[in-house]
């Protein structure tokens, strides 16, 4: 295989110099650690990459479950040379001297793979760069990404890829690279003669968090601290290795809006237990608490509403006492919030009624206000009907103008309020129906 990166392993005199996660990066589809459901033995894509034909892709998936390893491999497997660029390293000018080189390289009868990592980076300009080259042939293009493709890169670059997800790699996956690390003496940390319990490992996996590399890399601290000679991972190098053990969490990723998805979600749902475990997993992740304040508030007045009216006053009150205080005691106040809202009960009745009266303002343009309605402060004014017909509500019988409409005469009676039989709606939605019955009813008696 021609490569400008060349697979651990292959050079002997630089692979004492590598960390431990590039030693043991896989040299074949079956040392990839899960991914079964992407290159399980018959699968479309294993076939077409064991048969050489592998076409230009996007890899989709988060960080550390083999993104950049798979596209080694897709080289050596179609004997492709691989040249690998970075879109944070690197803009157009070097993109264009990778590309030459492809042409001409693809000129003499050899095929160039070029592995794009964090792709997404790249504006649409720069990715157009790449569109005459992979219709031609000259490149098998690979493109890494952390990020939904849909969003972040343009339709033309994706009509001409495929794209595979890939998923974060399971404990139980990860587990099964750690014990090869540490029984192999050529690339592993076998001629260490380390000791590592299945205990051990399986913490470890869980520390990576779906990720091998970071898995691989706390082996590697935890094997240091061990002691390079007979050394034996125990609990307390792990206690060590895991003290600051954060999980995967993208500020301002997919995986971000993920989340705050399934937050709002689970208390629309009225699941205050799964609503709370993902403030947790946000608020654990590095999310800004003021963020999710807000978003807690948006929750009360587009799910809860009049419903039950006190869920606004108390996630005004927690965003409030989360500035007080701030982190980590803040916390409490917006958790005990997450759960009020998924316990409360619920209501978007306000939310579509506020969406139906836009909709309206939209179709229906600049109406005149109807004259007996309007405000009369000068003679001029009444002269001209303003406030003519006008009916005082407090002085009808009721204290409602029951005939007396508030609409734009082109309108006629609208009616966008709906309230929801549930909680404190409830007694609204009796009183609405019964009013707006006496209104028709009144209108109809006025006809």
């Amino acid at each position: 295989m021609n490569s400008s990166m060349s697979l651990p392993g292959l050079d002997p005199d630089i692979s004492a110099l590598q960390p431990l996660a590039e030693r043991m990066r896989p040299r074949t589809l079956d040392e990839m650690a899960g991914q079964q459901r992407l290159l399980a033995p018959g699968s479309a894509l294993r076939r077409a990459i064991e048969s050489g034909h592998v076409h230009s892709m996007i890899l989709w998936g988060p960080p550390g479950c083999g993104k950049t390893t798979l596209a080694l491999l897709l080289a050596q497997y179609a004997d492709a040379h691989f040249e690998a660029v970075s879109a944070v390293l690197c803009g157009l000018p070097e993109v264009r001297k990778v590309l030459a080189a492809a042409e001409q390289r693809f000129l003499g009868g050899h095929r160039t793979l070029l592995f794009v990592d964090e792709v997404h980076r790249f504006n649409k300009v720069q990715q157009d760069a790449f569109l005459p080259h992979i219709e031609r042939g000259t490149i098998i293009f690979v493109g890494a990404t952390t990020e939904n493709p849909s969003f972040e890169l343009n339709s033309a670059l994706l009509s001409r890829c495929r794209v595979h997800v890939m998923e974060a790699v399971s404990v139980a996956d990860v587990v099964p690279v750690l014990q090869r690390a540490v029984q192999d003496e050529t690339r592993g940390l076998g001629r260490h003669g380390l000791l590592a319990s299945p205990e051990a490992l399986e913490q470890i996996a869980a520390a990576g968090d779906g990720d091998v590399r970071r898995a691989l890399t706390l082996l590697e601290i935890a094997a240091e601290l061990a002691g390079e000679e007979g050394g034996h991972i125990s609990d307390a190098t792990l206690q060590q290795v895991l003290a600051d053990r954060t999980r995967r969490f993208d500020k301002g990723g997919e995986q971000f809006y993920d989340q705050i998805s399934a937050l709002h979600k689970s208390v629309r749902s009225s699941n205050p237990d799964a609503a709370l475990y993902w403030f947790a997993r946000m608020i654990d992740g590095g999310c800004d608490p003021v963020y999710l304040a807000r978003r807690l508030t948006r929750m009360a007045v587009e799910d809860i509403g009049l419903a039950d009216p006190r869920a606004l006053a108390m996630a005004t009150e927690a965003w409030d006492t989360y500035e007080r205080l701030g982190s980590p005691e803040g916390d409490l106040a917006l958790a005990q919030l997450v759960i009020y809202l998924a316990s409360a009960a619920k209501s978007n009745a306000a939310y579509m009624a506020w969406n139906a009266a836009r909709q309206d303002v939209r179709e229906y343009g600049t109406q005149d206000v109807p004259l007996h309605i309007r405000n009369a402060p000068t003679r001029l004014m009444k002269e001209l009907g303003y406030g003519k017909g006008y009916q005082y509500d407090h002085d009808a019988e009721g204290g409602v103008a029951l005939d007396q409409t508030g609409f734009p005469d082109a309108m006629g009676e609208r009616v966008y309020y709906q309230p929801v039989a549930r909680g404190m709606e409830l007694k609204l939605k009796e009183k609405l129906d019964a009013l707006r019955a006496a209104r028709l009813r009144a209108r109809q008696g006025k006809d």
